[in-house]
């Protein structure tokens, strides 16, 4: 796990917003995959650093957090 990519602009990651966010500034999270990476970052605060796992760890935690 890493906290960021070396030289990687976050900015210009295609970022997604979990379809469960209500729109009114909820917790949400918004993910950004690349190859071998997955970055999280706080939806309400964009400016922080992005959490960066590979595929691997990401696909188990949502399995995880789906039961």
């Amino acid at each position: 796990m890493s906290g960021e990519e070396t030289g990687l602009d976050l900015d210009r990651l295609a970022w997604f917003k979990s379809s469960y966010s209500a729109g009114d500034g909820g917790e949400c999270v918004e993910v950004a995959a690349r190859p071998g990476r997955v970055h999280v970052r706080d939806s309400k605060d964009t400016t922080r650093a992005a959490l960066a796992v590979e595929p691997a760890a990401w696909t188990a935690f949502v399995q995880f957090a789906a039961l």
